[in-house]
């Protein structure tokens, strides 16, 4: 009987001997190469582009260009976009921490304490995750200035430190910690503000780690409202610098307008890889093991 099993096996495998050779599924992995190549082809090309002349550009070269020298200095040095690019992540990174920690508190207040009206505060939470910044930003330019808060980082900053998605997100992810550590903590005498530190943010580092990224991407792709608060370039951030590359008086140079781009793409992309573990764990579903 051992026998026949091995002859019917060996005559399966002679029938069909690239099916072994084949993984498992294989049109989902051919069907995830074409899409990673689709996503990252525009990036491959922005990187040759970012090396080329505007000939070589013209001419369709998909080969590396002996122009990169050329073009880092033309970003670097009259671009200026090292000091764009510093400003940037000082905005970014103070939007950030402000963000991460307000919604916090937000996510805190929302579950642990209890004060008149605040369901109809959390529901007006929810209403602003609706509205687009654009429709607040007439109002909100003339309420900057009145400060005196015009080409300032304050201008950049303050306006976009609180979050209703973070407060939403940290309200959901706290309701779903069992109650059990809230009242052990207020039987140790802890104080809500040491509750927080020492047992809710040491659970929550993959939720935090989530929203670090996303308010980080979405602060250091700002534009709008730089572009109509900061009138000088002293203080303006990357995402509107690289206007000044577009060179309308002499005509596109996309080489260095290229570099650039890519050069600005790099900092979101350290922070996604150095926090992709909570970031994928943050928005993980969860199931029954």
């Amino acid at each position: 009987m051992a026998s026949i099993a091995q002859e019917s096996a060996l005559e399966r495998v002679k029938v069909n001997p690239a099916a072994s050779l084949l993984p498992k599924r294989w049109y989902a992995h051919l069907t995830l190469w074409i899409a990673c190549f689709l996503i990252g082809f525009p990036l491959f090309y922005s990187i040759l582009v970012s090396t080329q002349t505007n000939s070589d550009v013209f001419a369709y070269r998909f080969e590396p260009g002996t122009a990169f020298a050329n073009n880092w200095n033309t970003v670097m040095v009259f671009g200026n976009l090292g000091n764009f690019m510093l400003n940037s992540v000082i905005v970014s990174v103070a939007v950030t921490v402000g963000k991460v920690v307000l919604s916090l508190l937000a996510g805190l207040a929302f579950v642990y304490f209890r004060f008149p009206g605040k369901w109809l505060v959390f529901g007006f939470v929810l209403v602003t995750l609706m509205m687009p910044t654009e429709i607040l930003i007439i109002a909100l330019f003339r309420f900057v200035n009145q400060l005196g808060w015009g080409n300032t980082y304050l201008a950049l900053i303050v306006p976009f430190i609180a979050s209703a998605t973070g407060a939403f997100l940290f309200r959901q992810h706290f309701a779903n910690i069992p109650a059990e550590l809230s009242e052990a903590a207020q039987l140790d005498g802890a104080t809500p503000i040491q509750f927080l530190i020492r047992v809710l943010i040491p659970i929550s580092w993959n939720t935090i780690g989530a929203l670090t990224v996303i308010q980080f991407v979405y602060a250091w792709n700002m534009y709008l409202w730089p572009a109509l608060i900061i009138q000088g370039q002293a203080s303006q951030v990357v995402q509107v610098g690289l206007r000044t590359l577009m060179g309308a008086d002499q005509g596109i140079s996309f080489g260095p307008l290229m570099l650039a781009a890519v050069v600005a793409s790099l900092p979101p992309l350290v922070v996604f890889l150095l926090l992709q573990k909570q970031f994928m764990s943050g928005f993980a579903l969860s199931r029954d093991k």
